[in-house]
């Protein structure tokens, strides 16, 4: 008899591979059941400060079965992000996931490409992508289908490449061969929790995205408030520290894909060109850049906290 959910399974992963994706795993769509009282604790003790969007489609964001008619699978997929490049080190600091192109779009392509080429291949199979564009638990998917675990940071980490990449899902309506989850080796390390400079890691595996310096620079609307002041380590748009401590970020590996590369210019800024920039360089640097999330106003108020 053949066995066309596997061969389904390994043409769907070797695809992945070819569209460059770093890795790709496969769980069963259902209730996340485990995931519901954390959620539920963590909106309750309003950890996601002003992101108000959070709270909407509870239960969509524990059922993918909700967000895709007759969805079966939830094929997670990772994409690297690490640079071969950093910036100047005697500059205002941005995420690295920020120095190319807005990975929504990037992904969204690859996505779609990846599922066109399932319905041309296999046939009639329905389905939806989703980069951070739907209440989709990602973290939680990628663990399960066992691409990882969920360190103490709230990030997934690998043990062969760290965890500087995008998690990216697609919902089919096909049943497939399903992936296990792996196991947890953060062990006795506290190094995120000890370096997190606001204190937001305020227990292992929960962050407080309200106390979050990546919040506070993008997400935050208003004033940032002035007790944190020269707490931020200059960091201008989102922040790395609890990935760049983490020891298996270690093992983190150049990505490859051009998109992401860094605008040199950007790279070469010192804190000096950061106070003087001017909308239209911000407009021609930061050009389809995730930097255009806070808006060059937002960008001026960040440099001027930090100053």
């Amino acid at each position: 008899m053949i066995n066309t959910k596997g061969i389904n399974t390994n043409f769907i992963k070797s695809e992945a591979k070819r569209l460059g994706f770093l890795s790709c795993g496969i769980s069963k769509a259902g209730f996340l059941e485990q995931e519901a009282p954390r959620l539920e604790h963590w909106l309750k003790n309003q950890m996601n400060g002003q992101m108000s969007y959070m709270e909407n489609n509870f239960d969509k964001r524990l059922d993918p079965t909700l967000l895709v008619d007759d969805g079966k699978s939830v094929i997670s997929l990772l994409l690297n992000y690490y640079p071969s490049e950093f910036q100047n080190q005697e500059s205002f600091k941005i995420s690295k996931y920020a120095y190319g192109q807005d990975y929504h779009f990037v992904i969204k392509e690859k996505l779609n490409e990846l599922l066109a080429s399932i319905q041309s291949n296999i046939g009639e199979v329905s389905g939806r992508a989703f980069v951070d564009s739907a209440p989709v638990l990602d973290k939680a998917w990628a663990a399960k289908s066992g691409l990882g675990w969920i360190g103490k940071n709230g990030n997934l980490i690998t043990q062969k490449v760290g965890s500087f990449y995008f998690i990216a899902e697609l919902i089919i309506d096909l049943e497939l061969e399903y992936d296990t989850a792996t196991t947890n080796h953060c062990g006795t390390c506290t190094a995120c929790i000890d370096a997190c400079p606001t204190e937001a890691i305020v227990a292992p595996h929960i962050v407080d995205g309200s106390k979050c310096i990546s919040y506070f620079t993008i997400e935050l609307k208003e004033n940032i408030p002035q007790e944190l002041k020269g707490k931020f380590q200059d960091w201008a748009f989102g922040c790395d520290i609890c990935q760049d401590v983490c020891p298996w970020n270690k093992f983190s590996k150049s990505h490859n894909e051009p998109l992401f590369n860094p605008n040199p210019e950007m790279l070469s800024m010192s804190k000096k060109d950061w106070k003087e920039i001017t909308e239209e360089t911000f407009k021609t640097v930061f050009k389809n850049s995730p930097l255009k999330r806070t808006k060059f106003e937002g960008l001026k108020r960040n440099i001027a906290f930090l100053d």
